[in-house]
């Protein structure tokens, strides 16, 4: 793994195009933001947080050293999916909100804006994707790939919708429903780290086939190094791991399996601190200084 991080370029490890999007986004966001003096000075933070946890899964060197080890893949998955979307959604006003949804009413997206719709599609997304045969042909294939994850950020972020009710006016799930959504999430999510963690042998060839791995690693490199080339300058995706296939691969399912439980239980903390508060105001126990602004 040292080998690859030395031997690679900077364009190679760090994403540069990427970070120039996503300062852009940010630079954009903080305009606005002071423009029209929308919320809570908490919420850029959250938002620029966000930023770089979606840097850190779609870019940074985790975006190539995950193509040599699945359990930095999976960190991967866990910034974007399980960090960077909640944050994200958490950053963005309510104020932005409300004129987007009275200008769009969410009218392209009510056949899929219901909690089902967005339980099913993210988890049954997710799972999909770690098929042996379909990982392997969405890493070989790059437009696929990054359309792929851009469908699966999108779920996400319906999913993320309905735990975490960014906005108290549309409509969403009762809080104790809320925590069972979140648990059905756990529960949904469960068979395919459990067919990671169990599975009798090392599944993917991205990870075990030094052709298909060096075709790999040559789409996410600059123009100019070919599979051969990588071939013959590292050997084997198995070469450069630190651990033998079978384990990397338990260990990323067990990575997966903890970071998401961890990720929810804070979700179910959160919603139940809003509850609280919820119940509280009824009571009459909050003065209008406590209540947060929409």
């Amino acid at each position: 793994m040292e080998m690859l991080l030395t031997e690679l370029g900077f364009r190679a490890l760090w994403t540069p195009e990427l970070i120039i999007a996503l300062v852009g986004v940010a630079f954009i966001y903080s305009w606005f933001f002071r423009r029209t003096n929308a919320g809570p000075k908490r919420k850029p933070l959250f938002f620029f947080l966000g930023l770089a946890a979606l840097y850190l899964g779609w870019g940074s060197p985790l975006y190539v050293t995950g193509h040599v080890m699945m359990t930095l893949h999976m960190l991967q998955m866990v910034f974007a999916y399980f960090i960077a979307v909640p944050l994200l959604l958490l950053g963005i006003p309510h104020a932005w909100y409300e004129a987007v949804r009275s200008k769009l009413a969410f009218k392209p997206l009510r056949l899929v804006w219901n909690p089902i719709c967005a339980l099913l599609l993210f988890n049954g997304l997710f799972s999909f994707y770690h098929v042996p045969a379909m990982f392997d042909m969405l890493m070989q294939s790059p437009v696929l790939h990054s359309l792929y994850e851009w469908v699966l950020l999108f779920t996400a972020a319906l999913m993320w919708w309905f735990i975490l009710s960014p906005l108290p006016s549309s409509y969403k799930l009762p809080d104790l429903r809320r925590i069972f959504y979140i648990f059905a999430n756990g529960l949904l999510i469960t068979p395919a780290c459990a067919l990671i963690i169990f599975a009798p042998s090392a599944m993917y060839a991205t990870y075990t086939d030094p052709l298909v791995w060096a075709n790999v690693m040559a789409y996410c490199l600059p123009g100019g190094a070919g599979p051969e080339l990588m071939l013959s300058a590292f050997g084997s995706p198995e070469s450069l791991s630190i651990f033998e296939a079978r384990i990397d691969q338990q260990l990323a399912g067990v990575l997966m399996k903890i970071f998401q439980e961890i990720v929810y239980g804070i979700a179910i903390g959160y919603v139940f601190k809003q509850w609280l508060k919820k119940e509280k105001l009824q009571d009459g126990e909050l003065t209008i200084s406590d209540v947060p602004h929409s």
